[in-house]
């Protein structure tokens, strides 16, 4: 089975969810996760592979097996996972803008998601 496979099934173990739950809050198609556990694709796109690595705050490279550590060490380093993502999330369109004003995207995204949760309910 395929290293990164084994690691976001990890990851999902370690929060107590399923693969089809973190699917569906990262916002990713399970059928990705289907064809790498198969083996019908090597590697999951940039775009999937952040999302992944935002849900679960860890890196990238943890994902793709370069690196061991599971979470980020420091507030800062989770941060620039964040902001990482938004980055790969709005495909460059926030080159120009500061930390500061990514940070305030990224709660504006929570508020969102917050907000949708509690009309689902």
């Amino acid at each position: 089975m395929n290293e990164m496979y084994n690691r976001i099934e990890d990851l999902c173990k370690s929060q107590g969810i399923n693969m089809t739950q973190m699917c569906k809050e990262a916002g990713i198609p399970r059928g990705n996760l289907t064809d790498l556990k198969n083996g019908r694709t090597a590697i999951l796109s940039t775009k999937n592979l952040g999302k992944i690595s935002n849900y679960f705050q860890v890196s990238m490279d943890y994902l793709l097996g370069n690196e061991q550590k599971k979470e980020p060490t420091t507030k800062s380093d989770e941060l620039d996972l964040q902001l990482e993502g938004i980055d790969f999330a709005l495909f460059g369109e926030v080159k120009e803008m500061t930390d500061e004003q990514k940070q305030d995207v990224l709660d504006y995204i929570k508020f969102k998601k917050s907000q949708q949760k509690r009309e689902q309910e």
